[in-house]
């Protein structure tokens, strides 16, 4: 199978990693092409545009930052619509807008091939481990044939719907995520002011009914003082405004999304934004004086 891949970040990298260890060809681009280096090294070929990876390839794979490049490296000019053979699929793992995949998937079909949102969930941990859940919006037949791709990285695979269904179900997700991930550090600051060891409380609360995969994966980075991102707090402002937008759209209130909405808006104005989204600790902590 030969894929053509846009993206090369934190995630994007070691995704595509793990589809050259499976044997698959990997056309690769990025923004600077030093950040695809290892890529290149381990048997990646390079292309210069989304167009020229895309051009000939079984599908095409992007993974960027913001709605406003997943227009760009599909629907602009050079973008892999732009290309001499439109793959007959285009598969993008952005966390983007649903409306945005909707487009993306009626344009693919006026070029006789189809378009699958597939956002996924897991950090860099999960990247590197090849333990992403994948969710995936977007023709059903098309979804089959690209599931190699889908395992190559992800160990959670669930066809959600038709397209736009898998930016919906992130959503979702990332609902519940931010909720977790801002009352854990309010948790961490509450036992530091207190006067607790918070190692010592980390060690009963991990274990009972407060079990999360945000206090096993991000509260030993808050202990470490780690903040480097398995997913910027940047990224995760533009998450929650989709997420915003589209209750909005639905009409229907979410009070603790918009107060994460807004603690997070803080947390990047503080100047955290390259911060992973347990970073919002620093911000916390300001606010109280630790």
């Amino acid at each position: 199978m030969r894929v053509g891949w846009i993206g090369t970040g934190v995630m994007g990298a070691p995704m595509a990693g793990h589809l050259l260890s499976r044997g698959m060809d990997v056309v690769v681009t990025t923004r600077t092409r030093a950040r695809a280096q290892s890529l290149l090294d381990a048997g990646a070929i390079w292309a210069k545009t989304p167009a020229e990876a895309a051009d000939g390839a079984d599908a095409v794979v992007s993974i960027v930052g913001f709605p406003e490049e997943v227009e760009e490296v599909h629907l602009g000019p050079g973008g892999t619509f732009s290309a001499s053979r439109t793959p007959p699929i285009v598969i993008d793992c952005t966390t983007s807008d649903p409306t945005l995949a909707e487009r993306i998937a009626a344009e693919a079909v006026d070029r006789g091939a189809r378009s699958l949102d597939a956002p996924v969930s897991g950090g860099d941990v999960g990247a590197r481990a090849g333990t992403l859940s994948v969710m995936v919006g977007g023709d059903r037949e098309a979804f089959d044939r690209a599931r190699p791709i889908f395992e190559a990285f992800g160990d959670v695979v669930v066809h959600q719907g038709p397209p736009g269904a898998g930016q919906r179900t992130k959503a979702v997700n990332q609902i519940l995520v931010a909720s977790a991930t801002i009352s854990t550090c309010e948790a961490m600051v509450f036992a530091v002011k207190s006067g607790l060891d918070p190692e010592t409380v980390l060690s009963s609360v991990s274990r009972g009914a407060a079990s999360s995969w945000t206090l096993t994966n991000l509260a030993p980075r808050m202990l470490d003082r780690d903040f480097d991102p398995g997913f910027k707090i940047e990224h995760f402002v533009k998450d929650l405004g989709i997420a915003v937008a589209e209750a909005n759209r639905l009409e229907i209130p979410l009070p603790s999304l918009h107060l994460a909405q807004r603690l997070y808006e803080g947390a990047l104005e503080a100047g955290h934004g390259d911060r992973g989204t347990h970073g919002i600790l620093l911000a916390l902590e300001a606010e109280v004086g630790l």
